[in-house]
């Protein structure tokens, strides 16, 4: 793990750079932070892995609930890749890391090569929302990471043929076991931060894929996913034709981007900007 200190007002943000070739800033969900490509990672052998955590998660400093905003965040992302020197960067976006990815294309495009959505898109499901809403900025009951690993099979009956020992490993890589039990690693201020955004009117992000034009595009759907609608695909291939995109069987949100499916979508992606 490496740190950086924004030049806008000095928070400290962590990062991992890793690998040569073609720049790929990973941006993580919602609550997680760089662990989310942790089962993704061995697969990309040839490409320059850069990851970070968000402002008040994982190792980066809590900054309090008003500063945990998507423009807030994409603005640190640009932050860190000015920091590395990197121009252009494509970016691998896992839901809220999506829509960190949208907003960079509408608001940085030229610092864009291409974009990845795992799992997210202009839309939201209001019942995928409602499930965020009920656990973010929250500590689980379960007292151990082996509890927690017996729990989520059936906490998350969207996902079929788990890999042995997931549950456990997603378990350590999300959660801090201490004596009084696990507990969350980020700020437990995100909760009102996240509650505050989806207040009143659904904005319409739209526009945002819209400007995804001029460079390469990819979307993975978990095919039991309850944030990102059959529909919406639909519509985002309408707009964009040449989308590559794959629904990954047994997966609902978030797809661990090693599933067999999203290595073919990643790589041919990939191949479109490293030539």
């Amino acid at each position: 793990m490496t740190e950086f200190f924004t030049v806008k007002d000095g928070t400290r943000l962590a990062y991992r750079d890793e690998g040569n070739g073609l720049p790929v800033l990973c941006l993580a969900g919602l609550t997680r932070n760089m662990a989310d490509f942790d089962y993704v990672a061995p697969h990309l052998p040839d490409v320059r892995l850069i990851r970070m955590d968000y402002r008040g998660r994982g190792q980066s400093d809590w900054t309090g609930e008003n500063s945990y905003t998507v423009p807030q965040e994409a603005k640190d992302a640009t932050a860190l890749l000015d920091h590395l020197g990197i121009g252009k960067a494509a970016i691998l976006g896992t839901s809220r890391g999506g829509l960190i990815g949208l907003f960079l294309a509408a608001t940085a495009h030229d610092r864009l090569l291409g974009l990845c959505l795992n799992d997210v898109g202009p839309k939201i499901e209001q019942t995928g929302l409602e499930q965020i809403f009920d656990y973010v900025g929250r500590n689980p009951a379960a007292k151990s990471h082996a509890e927690l690993a017996a729990r989520l099979p059936s906490a998350m009956p969207g996902f079929v043929d788990v890999p042995e020992g997931r549950w456990f490993a997603d378990a350590q890589k999300h959660y801090e076991q201490t004596p009084d039990g696990l507990r969350i690693k980020y700020d437990p201020a995100l909760r009102n931060a996240f509650l505050a955004a989806f207040q009143g009117e659904t904005p319409d992000l739209w526009p945002l894929w819209d400007t995804c034009a001029g460079f390469p595009v990819a979307l993975l759907r978990g095919a039991n996913s309850n944030l990102l609608s059959p529909e919406s695909v639909t519509e985002m291939r309408r707009r964009r034709p040449d989308t590559i995109y794959a629904e990954i069987p047994g997966r609902a949100h978030i797809p661990w981007l090693d599933e067999p499916e999203s290595l073919d979508v990643l790589n041919r992606w990939l191949a479109t900007m490293q030539g």
